[in-house]
């Protein structure tokens, strides 16, 4: 579970994620919507430890991630699929994680294959389409077989075949207890794939629902969606996305 307490990142007179209390559970797919600059980024970087709190606090089952002694094996994250040295091979750039985090060697080529770059391991990173890009990036998540995974932005890239790809692989994620937290801006495919949603706006949390109780009434989650974060201004700058 992912627990977040109180949760406020500021830039200077920016808050950019504010207060933010709410819990990601295991067992289903949380949707992690808002409008950009909304604060969803940060957040995942705080979960990370990439950004420091500026108060309250994000932990996993309890413990900051900081303090995981081989996080791989208990976290996943996709936060920049391109973020990776381009002249690094596809089975180099894994095994290196592997190795970081006591991973058997094996794992490298399962994972490989279940994202479908294992005809192309020997390629190089920088060579690769962004939607490749994203299946490697989803083999680093799964690579420690953790029971917590972000995705931010997971289906950027694929083409259909991949998105219907990477919507039953959440699925059976969360359907094996995991729990599985992703941002994204495509509100068709998080209706179909998200269990529960958790809306931010200007960093505040805004909704904290299921899916069948957030979409009641407004016929579409974009419809609902619109309508709850109306009000919601963009902030200016990267740095508080």
């Amino acid at each position: 579970m992912i627990t977040l307490d109180h949760l406020t990142k500021r830039y200077g007179a920016t808050t950019a994620v504010d207060d933010l209390t709410v819990q990601i559970e295991p067992g289903r797919v949380t949707g992690f919507l808002g409008p950009n600059g909304a604060g969803k980024s940060t957040t995942m970087r705080m979960i990370l430890g990439l950004d420091r709190p500026t108060s309250g606090t994000a932990t996993i089952d309890g413990r900051p991630y900081a303090s995981l002694q081989r996080p791989l094996r208990e976290v996943g994250a996709l936060l920049d699929a391109k973020a990776v040295h381009p002249g690094r091979r596809l089975r180099t750039h894994l095994l290196a994680m592997a190795r970081s985090n006591s991973i058997p060697v094996a794992r490298v080529d399962e994972v490989l294959e279940r994202v479908g770059l294992a005809g192309v391991s020997r390629r190089r990173a920088g060579s690769l389409s962004l939607g490749m890009s994203q299946r490697l990036g989803i083999a680093g998540v799964l690579l420690g077989d953790p029971r917590v995974m972000l995705f931010d932005e997971p289906v950027n890239g694929l083409d259909p075949d991949g998105v219907m790809w990477i919507r039953k692989l959440l699925r059976s994620l969360a359907a094996e207890g995991r729990t599985v937290l992703v941002s994204s801006h495509l509100m068709s495919e998080m209706q179909q794939t998200a269990d529960h949603l958790v809306v931010l706006g200007r960093g505040r949390l805004l909704a904290d629902s299921p899916m069948a109780d957030f979409v009641a009434g407004h016929g579409s989650l974009e419809e609902a969606y619109f309508r709850l974060t109306a009000g919601s201004v963009e902030y200016t700058g990267s740095e508080v996305a």
